[in-house]
């Protein structure tokens, strides 16, 4: 309360004598919320409300500002850093998640996630490197590990065994070399449905501080394995090959070969999932969270799909089964079928 007064009394102090509501709008996983600011004239603002001791704005303020040619990001009108606070360009109250969620018809979803797949290659192209922060191996590291932490350890109470580390080590030895081998782009690291705005143009970014410059694949990933809205196989390769031509298109530095670029895209999702998975389990059992703790199957699922489907990545699907067990579907080679029809081959 004491931080929503202090945010009013703000406002009050930059619109002297204006009448304004403020209620709210959005809270992120980490220390920020966001309320709308609603003025006389029926205009609104957004509010970030970033506690200086916990949060630093400056790397929003940077990350916008590198993003903003490409991209449809709030304009920042005000800001007092010493505080946390900042007035932010209102992009409206329709994320894509509510919009997949309130029309199911394929074609609409399917309509959306391609305007996403636009303004995601509109990104990638202003790519250079040298001015977001690599994405590095130690930060690839130190992602992956919060499964063993958070998950194994804290969510699943099962530490891992000698045995078991043994073979995490050996899978993320195979792993981590072909991300890394990846060409390099901006990589917005949380491009969801949930950060997307839909306007009157094309899709508003939000939430897109923590950026970096890495593997090509990761943004691709972030939206079409999503942690609230999940598709089928042969829906979330149809995107894929649809990003690929569009990306090809524009220049951008894929792979020649379609199969070559799926299995980038597959194994940057096992490292993502990895770490989604740790992350959920972190925010619940040190952070007293438990908004996200409910999705963390579908990222294991996710996982055990894809771990399954590639021989290298065996040691890390048998790790899994021993943490989770097996499920009903582990054994659907239905995926196969659809590799079939594309000419896509999983034993490249």
């Amino acid at each position: 309360m004491q931080r929503l007064e202090a945010l009013k009394a703000w406002l009050a102090t930059q619109f002297p004598g204006q009448d304004i509501a403020v209620e709210f709008a959005a809270a992120d996983a980490d220390f920020r919320r966001y309320f709308r600011a609603i003025f006389p004239d029926g205009s609104s603002r957004i509010v970030m409300d970033a506690p200086p001791d916990k949060m630093n704005t400056d790397p929003y303020v940077a990350v916008r500002d590198v993003l903003a040619p490409a991209a449809k990001v709030p304009a920042i009108e005000l800001r007092d850093r010493e505080q946390g606070f900042m007035l932010l360009q209102d992009l409206g109250k329709v994320t894509f998640l509510a919009a997949l969620q309130h029309d199911e018809r394929p074609m609409v979803h399917k309509h959306l996630l391609l305007e996403a797949i636009d303004t995601l290659i509109d990104i990638q192209k202003i790519s250079q490197p040298g001015v977001l922060p690599e994405y590095d191996h130690a930060l690839l590291m130190r992602e992956v590990s919060l499964f063993p932490e958070w998950f194994a350890a804290k969510e699943l109470g099962k530490p891992f065994t000698f045995a078991q580390r043994q073979r995490w080590d050996a899978a993320l030895k195979v792993l981590l070399p072909r991300i890394e081998a990846q060409a390099k782009v901006y990589v917005h690291r949380d491009f969801i449905v949930r950060n997307l705005m839909l306007t009157a143009d094309r899709p508003g970014v939000l939430d897109f501080q923590d950026a970096v410059y890495g593997p090509i694949s990761y943004d691709l990933v972030s939206l079409l394995r999503d942690a609230f809205i999940g598709w089928d196989e042969e829906f979330v390769l149809d995107l894929v090959v649809r990003y690929w031509e569009k990306a090809r298109a524009a220049g951008l530095p894929v792979p020649e070969q379609i199969d070559d670029f799926y299995r980038d895209f597959e194994w940057m999702g096992v490292q993502r999932h990895l770490k989604v998975a740790g992350i959920f389990a972190r925010l619940y059992h040190r952070d007293g969270k438990d908004k996200y703790r409910g999705e963390i199957p579908r990222f294991i699922k996710y996982l055990k799909k894809t771990t399954r489907r590639y021989k290298e990545l065996a040691p890390l699907f048998q790790l899994l089964v021993e943490l989770v067990g097996l499920d009903e579907d582990d054994n659907d080679d239905s995926i196969q079928s659809v590799f079939s029809a594309t000419k896509l081959s999983s034993e490249q």
